[in-house]
Parts: structure tokens; sequence; C-alpha cells
């Protein structure tokens, strides 16, 4: 896709708290004065989760730090960070995307780079399930803490909730989740959980989306924690949404996993799911940021008119 005009001389290092034009100044911030990065977390322009129309539009980008790096048949195609970090700048620039979900690590550039102002922001919290590994289903957190995400003044984390009834280490990911989804709750932030039940086929772990089994993982995850005062579903789109919805009172947003299917036959599923009530929005990464004609914007226009 066309880079966006960026200013490659280094920065000259510093005034105050400025934002970068280039990802050679990224550098040159994290290398010579990283305080800065906490000091622009600090002064941020934050904004309610929910406004205006309660509708959400969020994109996606946590898949780098468990080493999902594929998208479609391009095993290599998120390889690139100046590439992803292009692609989610021209997400976020449309006024109808509300924010973004990352590790820290992306968040940072992006917070460099000023695309967080007035932008609702989730960090992701377990990334140790790593794609493809023995231990994918121990997801411990290795990423953001639900202190920190507090502190930084998110607006919420997300973990997700692979369950495998034959895995033990389906108990580690319920205990650390259940855990910051009580410390998220006393910061009054959002635990956004996205849960699965899920099974390894051939040596692969492969999530089961039929809608029994949608609500079967709706029902387990939402009762972890003390409270759920703060607990939000992050759910795939499956076939009999109705009845999958009629599982939680939990606000819910849509994810839109990596693209399989047409596009057209995407969005128009996406389409029929956002009419439920209690379906808040959209939280989409490969779909809109790898789309398959590489015209980000126009998939990213899309979705947001689904959702407005």
């Amino acid at each position: 896709m066309p880079e966006l005009a960026t200013t490659i001389t280094p920065t000259d290092l510093l005034t105050e708290l400025p934002t970068c034009t280039s990802y050679a100044e990224v550098t040159a911030v994290r290398a010579q004065r990283p305080e800065i990065i906490g000091q622009a977390w600090a002064r941020r322009r934050r904004r309610d989760t929910v406004n205006g129309d309660e509708r959400l539009m969020i994109v996606a980008a946590d898949h780098p730090a468990r080493g999902a790096l594929s998208v479609g048949k391009n095993p290599t195609a998120m390889n690139s960070r100046t590439d992803l970090l292009d692609r989610l700048r021209v997400a976020l620039a449309n006024p109808g995307v509300d924010g973004v979900l990352a590790t820290s690590d992306i968040l940072e550039d992006l917070l460099l780079l000023g695309a967080l102002e007035d932008k609702v922001v989730f960090s992701s919290m377990n990334r140790g399930g790593l794609a493809g590994s023995s231990f994918e289903l121990d997801d411990r957190m290795t990423a953001a803490t639900a202190s920190w995400t507090v502190e930084a003044g998110l607006n919420g984390a997300k973990m997700l909730c692979r369950i495998d009834l034959d895995d033990p280490g389906t108990l580690n990911m319920l205990t650390s989740c259940a855990a910051a989804v009580d410390e998220l709750a006393a910061g009054e932030v959002i635990a956004m959980l996205e849960p699965f039940m899920s099974q390894r086929i051939e040596g692969k772990v492969r999530n089961d989306l039929s809608a029994d089994a949608v609500i079967k993982s709706m029902h387990i995850i939402q009762g972890i924690g003390s409270t759920s005062a703060y607990t939000w579903l992050k759910l795939p789109v499956v076939d009999e949404m109705e009845r999958v919805m009629d599982a939680t009172t939990m606000p819910t947003l849509l994810l839109g996993g990596d693209p399989q299917t047409a596009p057209e036959e995407t969005f128009a599923s996406w389409e029929r799911a956002l009419a439920i009530p209690s379906v808040r929005g959209l939280i989409v990464g490969r779909t809109l940021l790898y789309p398959s004609d590489d015209d980000v914007a126009t998939a990213v226009d899309t979705a947001v008119n689904l959702v407005s």
C-alpha cells in the first residue's frame, strides 16, 4: 500500500513532548529520551469509551506479539512494523474509527506519532500462548498489566480466553484472567474478554465456532472475577447470532478474525449481527488492515458505515 508521507531525518531531540513525524524520530525518542513516552501518556487527550451513538469501531493489532503474523495465505504479511503502523494510521485517521486495541509496543509507537489523541485505547494482556507452540493454550500475561492500563489512562484491556477441557494450561489462563478482571474493575476500566471453546486437531489449536460452543464459552468466561461490572465480551460472528447474544447481558463487540471469505460476505455477516441491540460495535484487525485489494481506507469506510 502507499506509505504515508513522513520526514525521514532524525529528531533534533527535542522540544517539549513533540509529536514524531517519522519512524526514525520514534526510534530516536526510544533511544535518547524514553521518559517522553510516559509523559506523552499523561498528556494525551482522552475520551470516554461510549460517546454519541454508543456504537464503537475499534481496530485491533495485537496479533504480532503472539507470533501470529499471517493474513490469509500470506504467512509473513505482518512482518513489517512500519507497514503495519502505516495501515493503522490510515484507519485511525478516519473520524468514524473510535480507537485501537494493541500491545504496548504498537500503542506507544502510535502515541509518539500523535495517532491516539481523543481515541479509545485498549491494551492487550495475555500474549504468552504463542501461535503454534506446545504451550499455546497456557496463555499467560506477558504484555500489558492491569495496573499499567489504569495508570496510563487507557479505556480497558483485552484478554484472549481459549478454553480446552483437555489442556491443563486452560486453568492458568482462567486464574490469571480472573485476577486481571478484579484489578481492572478496581481501576474502573473495561475488561474485554474474548472466549472460545478450543481443541487441538492434528496438533493445531482450532476454535469451535458453532453457536452452542460460543454460548458455552460465554457462560464460562463472563462468570470469572469477583465482579462483572466492567466486563465486556469480544465475540466471533457465527450462525444463529440472535441465540448466541441471548446468552449474555454484557456489552459485546464483534471480532473480524483472519479474512478467509469474500469481503462482501464478511461485511454482510457483520451488518446482520450489528442489528442485535446488545452488540455495541466492531473490533476488527486483519480484515480491515490487510484487505484483499490492499485498499485500507475503503475497507475501513465500509466498516464504519455499518457501525454508524
